[in-house]
């Protein structure tokens, strides 16, 4: 006789010790907090959406799991990549194995390796760039500026990318946000492809760089969504995949908002970050939670978890867990 199990039964029955209970903890703990009213904020380090975390980030949005997102640039646009040239993305397992010359082919076919895999150029970068050129244009006429990810809802809500999609749209979390309006910070964007492209426009005068809003208005309009999105239950969540900018950059609105706006503000809710970096002379993504509380960031209260492991592993299964899409038999 069998009978069905869930993810986060599995976890329950499988993970009892180290980084796997931790994994189990936060992602109860992230259940606990959705299930009480509390909204959650996922901060995506690394190249997520090039290792396709979309597969389960986009169900994740389209569910109400996530109400915001703050995330690097190069995440911003390579869930969109993804989208219009996943047939055409190489796949390098053998990677650690390479010569320079190895790689030196590669560029010279015009592909982007990230780690095992490639984003190829012309099919991807050459792609997108004259259809939101287009937008960063037409904003400059009409005297708009908006922010870098609205430029992007732009272009996927009015069909300028169909025609060139190769990738699944229900597995772009891009997509499945543009379509909520889901508030996202993209912090330092002007460092990934599509930011550089940007600059070089307006370098050469093709582009005013006034129609792109600045991280300084990112921040300040984290300081409305953060007021509105805190309100219920436990509050607002923090989910960390990585480190970097896309974590350090969000963290900061609550004790921005207490000691530099000098308004009440309530803590963080939750606090989970995924990370493979060890605490280390002064190392931000590597510093334990509590180091937080410090900054008024977190508090004594606040449920904290590190889970020391590979993100492109854990985040997948801790949202398939919250999704509770798929039932495991057991005999």
């Amino acid at each position: 006789m069998s009978k069905d199990m869930s993810v986060l039964h599995l976890f329950q029955k499988l993970f009892h010790n180290f980084n796997a209970r931790q994994m189990k903890d936060a992602t109860l703990a992230f259940k606990k907090h959705l299930d009480a009213g509390g909204k959650m904020l996922v901060a995506m380090g690394g190249a997520m959406s090039s290792a396709q975390l979309g597969i389960t980030l986009a169900p994740m949005i389209k569910e109400g799991k996530i109400h915001v997102i703050s995330c690097t640039g190069a995440n911003l646009e390579e869930s969109v990549f993804r989208l219009v040239a996943h047939k055409s993305y190489k796949d390098y397992p053998d990677y650690r194995y390479f010569t320079k010359e190895d790689d030196q082919k590669i560029l010279e076919r015009g592909e982007r390796r990230v780690t095992d895999t490639s984003i190829p150029e012309e099919d991807a970068f050459r792609v997108v760039e004259p259809i939101i050129l287009k937008k960063w244009k037409q904003a400059e006429e009409k005297g708009e500026r908006y922010f870098p990810h609205e430029y992007f809802y732009q272009i996927l809500l009015d069909g300028s990318l169909e025609e060139y999609y190769e990738g699944a749209p229900e597995h772009c979390w891009i997509l499945e946000a543009a379509k909520k309006n889901l508030p996202i910070v993209v912090p330092g964007w002007e460092d990934s492809t599509l930011g550089n492209i940007f600059a070089g426009y307006c370098k050469s005068g093709e582009v005013n760089p006034i129609v792109m809003k600045t991280g300084v208005e990112y921040m300040m309009y984290l300081y409305d969504q953060y007021k509105k999105l805190s309100q219920n239950g436990p509050g607002l969540g923090f989910f960390q995949i990585g480190g970097g900018i896309s974590g350090d950059f969000p963290i900061c609105v609550v004790p921005s908002i207490k000691y530099d706006l000098k308004k009440p503000v309530r803590p963080w809710g939750y606090f989970c970050q995924i990370s493979d970096s060890t605490t280390s002379y002064g190392s931000y993504s590597g510093a334990t939670p509590n180091e937080k509380i410090t900054w008024d960031k977190l508090t004594k209260d606040t449920p904290m978890f590190v889970i020391e492991s590979d993100a492109t592993i854990v985040a997948p299964l801790i949202f398939e867990a919250i999704l509770d899409r798929y039932k495991i038999s057991e005999k």
